[in-house]
């Protein structure tokens, strides 16, 4: 169930990072791991981020060897602070994407900015917290977890026989989600912010956890 590439994806982002300081019109490829995320939401939740985001293969296969693990500030997670976060990225995006407009470039410089500039901030909260902390307010990912809370696609199904309530799950969640709370209920483990990453079940020692079929 788990993605096995997802453990080697993050050469894309170090490739990109490396290929972008020769030839920054490179940096226009973001656009892709821009909307991936947003577009994937609508029928598979946070699935791109839980298995195609190079960036998040390189904080779960690279940095988590670093990083405390310790417990993600519940202020990260709230509406208010990712919407602050996006405004905030959004409207620097913006005024650089304004003056480099029309030199490909200029304009793929500005990417490669803000991808250098967001990771290195994730890598230094890791430091503190926990690799994944990033993840919980990224821009793109909040709006794949909006629109995922709407539609609730692929939910994790918790089966009340099987289930020990072992908590093994949320030790090995990136997000440290808690999926053992939805034990036996009908409509499954549904947070928006589940990576779909299946590192739960395949560690499930009961095989309590599996995806609803989609």
């Amino acid at each position: 169930m788990k993605n096995k590439l997802q453990g080697y994806l993050y050469w894309v982002l170090l490739t990109f990072l490396a290929a972008g300081l020769f030839f920054p019109a490179i940096g226009l490829l973001a656009i892709i791991c821009m909307l991936a995320p947003v577009v994937v939401s609508v029928f598979r939740g946070r699935y791109w981020c839980g298995n195609f985001c190079p960036r998040g293969s390189f904080y779960d296969n690279v940095f988590a060897k670093f990083s405390p693990k310790k417990t993600i500030p519940a202020v990260f997670r709230t509406n208010s602070f990712r919407i602050f976060v996006l405004l905030l990225i959004m409207t620097a995006f913006s005024m650089q994407m304004y003056f480099a407009w029309g030199g490909l470039d200029a304009m793929g410089m500005v990417f490669l900015r803000v991808i250098l500039i967001t990771t290195l901030l994730g890598i230094v909260l890791g430091v503190f917290f926990h690799q994944r902390t990033w993840c919980t307010f990224c821009p793109m990912g909040s709006l794949a977890s909006w629109i995922a809370e709407k539609r609730k696609p692929l939910p994790l199904m918790v089966s009340g026989d099987s289930c020990v309530s072992c908590k093994l799950c949320t030790k090995v969640c990136p997000m440290q989600l808690a999926p053992y709370k939805a034990k036996g209920e009908a409509r499954g483990f549904a947070d928006a912010d589940c990576l779909k990453c299946g590192r739960c079940a395949v560690s499930c020692p009961k095989k309590a956890l599996s995806f609803a079929k989609s």
